[in-house]
């Protein structure tokens, strides 16, 4: 029989499960069935024989346990089979396990870790413990360990998503064996990688580095040979680094080791544990009490509980399922299921609300009795994958008088009642699935005049539009334009022309001499400071802590040089350097400044040139004075007969000349 024995075909993928219907998967599950109660039945020697010859056997229980520990086990069905296969895989590996020469397929700590996770600790407790001690495995998480230290070490730097994986998939193999949680704490460096790399602001890979070192620092506890000197050490450790973390800028709750006493129980289960075994180390307490003072005030409070009442809606005697009331009861609990299934993900979300039932809403409690594999009876043998439904059931009413049986048939309402599809009296050559016609394009479309619109609609809603029909345009009213300058409070305008007055005689003397803003006592007492004081009726702390935010915002004082220190749009008006004549004759032999006459420009070459040229010129009076004036008809009569002294004589001719002939020169 043993030499006819086929060989296994691996467990598929999720991308080829989802291809094989349901009556195949059940033929596959059936065939992987048969062909392990057939090598459960072979002898040891004969199955040695087989897996030396054969490696399906292996790959095939890597890959059903690889597959159930990703997906649940819910993916094998809910039929006998199944749970049959679940069950007889589980014996033969661990039969494989047991063997003088297992097979290296299996001798991984990715195996170990996820048939740890698809059986459980109770189960598969005893036959990690002992495979993880193997040579083989020791070698296999020697890699990951120092895998694992270069990553955390290289922080940000360093691949996260690989590390949040690995450290997710090796929790569950520290959990069931303590040997691994010694292996992975021996000496610092793998700890001191979990501190640094919690640093990096990665709330996914923070929950990992949470959990895998509270799995660590439990496992020390547990075993036949606890090793509580290696634990206190490992304390010691973690003070030492939340002092550092304390000391340093960051802030002292942001620390792993404050993250690590505030969310898990690990002192209280350290000190509960060191209380009943032979050895109680004094210095392991003081630690502990030392690490109680980094715990994060107000963040493990627990919630108050709702109080149930009964709802009184006057329809008589009834009963409330627990169910009714399930959303309202819950409510409060989301915070502490995601809590626990952090640590324990496999768990579903109705078996954590039925633990914190049982233990009263202590979720340090839950999370012991599940380290600790010591739940009720009637707890430990419940569905742990069954999630909360949002259904309720019906309530139960004492109340069983008959009643019209109530429609069945939803009421449509909606603008389509009553159409022709709604009566069934649409043509069926109107009726078509997806797109009428697949091959027309956009072109076809356009160029199909049948649907468009005819020319008398267009003009008929030209013709209804008003083009003289527009809103108000309030673009120039005072308040949206901005002219109202200031429509508060008069003591507001007042206020803050005071401060811009303040303002510039602070600009002002610190443009002066900035040396009257120092902040020494000699300066407050000075003549500068005390006129700054009078003049603002500021106090010192006040000008000094001006002067301080006027050096520490360089642009502020680029602001007030442009404000204070700009045009202001008046220039001081210059006296006119023009030749005049004196207005009356006995103040002709007077100065240039008292009676008109220029000292410059009457025989200087520059402005204002010659005898008076120009407006206002002349010495016998303007030529733009009013008409009919004597002084303004001999003025304007001496400008024509002069021109001819300045070159300007054949000025007209030329131009009359030039535009005889049309405009053009030449």
């Amino acid at each position: 029989m043993s030499s006819t024995l086929p060989s296994f075909a691996p467990f598929p993928e999720a991308p080829w499960r989802d291809h094989i219907v349901p009556v195949e998967w059940e033929a596959c599950l059936s065939t992987w069935l048969a062909l392990t109660e057939a090598y459960l039945s072979l002898s040891e020697k004969d199955l040695s024989h087989h897996i030396k010859e054969d490696d399906s056997i292996a790959s095939f229980q890597r890959s059903f346990a690889s597959e159930a520990a990703a997906s649940g086990t819910t993916i094998l069905g809910p039929s006998r089979t199944a749970s049959l296969l679940l069950r007889q895989c589980f014996v033969l590996c661990s039969r494989l396990l047991q063997l003088s020469s297992p097979p290296s397929q299996l001798l991984t700590w990715e195996f170990l870790s996820d048939f740890g996770r698809v059986y459980g600790k109770k189960k598969a407790g005893t036959t990690i413990q002992a495979a993880s001690q193997t040579p083989q495995v020791e070698t296999s998480l020697q890699g990951l360990k120092k895998l694992l230290i270069q990553v955390l070490d290289a922080g940000i730097r360093g691949d996260l998503k690989s590390a949040e994986t690995r450290l997710k998939r090796l929790n569950h193999l520290i959990h069931i064996s303590p040997h691994v949680a010694v292996f992975f704490l021996a000496g610092s460096d793998f700890l001191d990688g979990l501190i640094s790399c919690f640093k990096v602001m990665n709330p996914p890979l923070r929950k990992a580095i949470i959990t895998t070192t509270y799995l660590c620092l439990i496992g020390l506890t547990e075993g036949d040979s606890p090793k509580h000197s290696m634990l206190t050490d490992q304390l010691y450790s973690l003070k030492a680094a939340a002092d550092a973390h304390k000391a340093g800028p960051l802030n002292a709750n942001d620390s792993m080791v404050a993250e690590l006493v505030t969310v898990t129980p690990i002192l209280k289960q350290v000190r509960y544990r060191l209380e009943h075994s032979d050895t109680g180390l004094t210095r392991t307490k003081s630690v502990i009490t030392a690490l109680e003072g980094y715990r994060k005030p107000g963040v493990s409070a627990r919630p108050k509980r709702p109080i149930k009442r009964k709802i009184d809606k006057g329809k008589g005697v009834m009963t409330e399922d627990q169910d009714d009331l399930q959303g309202e009861i819950h409510v409060h609990r989301m915070s502490q299921i995601s809590q626990i299934q952090d640590l324990f993900p496999d768990l579903g979300s109705k078996f954590v609300s039925q633990l914190l039932d049982e233990f009263e809403d202590n979720t340090e409690q839950v999370i012991a009795h599940l380290l600790e594999d010591s739940l009720p009876p009637h707890l430990a043998g419940a569905d742990r994958t069954k999630e909360l439904s949002p259904e309720r059931t019906r309530r139960k009413s004492h109340d069983i008088a008959p009643r019209s049986t109530p429609s069945q048939i939803p009421t449509r309402h909606n603008v389509y009642d009553d159409d022709e599809l709604d009566q069934l009296t649409v043509d069926t050559s109107r009726l078509h699935f997806g797109k009428r016609d697949p091959e027309r394009t956009t072109d076809d479309i356009l160029n199909d005049r049948a649907s468009a619109p005819k020319t008398a609609a267009i003009l008929s809603a030209l013709s209804a539009f008003d083009a003289d029909d527009d809103e108000r345009d309030d673009t120039y009213d005072a308040v949206d334009a901005g002219f109202v300058v200031n429509d508060g409070h008069p003591e507001d305008a007042d206020e803050q022309k005071r401060k811009d007055i303040n303002e510039e005689t602070l600009f002002r003397g610190y443009q002066a001499n900035p040396k009257s803003f120092d902040r020494d006592a000699e300066t407050r007492r000075s003549n500068a400071r005390i006129k700054l004081k009078q003049a603002t009726g500021m106090t010192d702390e006040a000008i000094e802590g001006w002067a301080v935010m006027l050096t520490r915002t360089p642009h502020q004082m680029k602001q007030l040089e442009e404000k204070y220190s700009g045009f202001g749009g008046s220039q001081p008006v210059l006296e006119s350097t023009a030749w005049r004549a004196p207005s009356h004759v006995e103040d002709s032999e007077g100065d240039g400044s008292a009676d008109g006459t220029s000292s410059r420009g009457s025989h200087e070459r520059g402005r204002g040139r010659g005898r008076g040229r120009g407006r206002g010129g002349g010495r016998g009076g303007n030529v733009a004075g009013p008409t009919g004036d004597k002084d303004t008809e001999n003025a304007r009569k001496r400008k024509e007969a002069n021109k001819g002294s300045r070159a300007n004589h054949n000025r007209r001719d030329q131009r009359a000349r030039k535009m005889g002939r049309g405009g053009f020169p030449g």
